[in-house]
């Protein structure tokens, strides 16, 4: 049985903090060109991560679903 596919989202916004629905992801940074190296991203038991190659603080708020963000629109395609 295959794994679900891991979300992405992305900063296009340039905003410090994106509060996401899920706790394993994957930071693509911004949309391409701008993107950088993708990685996988996993809090564990933490609230909150910060991805190493953009600094954007990820936070997890269990009031959105695994596709939505605030700000809205960082959900990458």
């Amino acid at each position: 049985m295959a794994d679900q596919a891991k979300p992405k989202f992305r900063n296009d916004q340039g905003v410090p903090t994106i509060r996401i629905g899920v706790k394993t992801f994957e930071c693509i940074g911004a949309s391409k060109p701008y993107d950088h190296p993708h990685v996988f991203l996993d809090m564990g038991k933490d609230a909150n991560i910060i991805c190493p190659y953009c600094s954007t603080v990820y936070e997890f708020d269990d009031s959105l679903q695994p596709d939505e963000t605030i700000p809205a629109g960082s959900l990458a395609d």
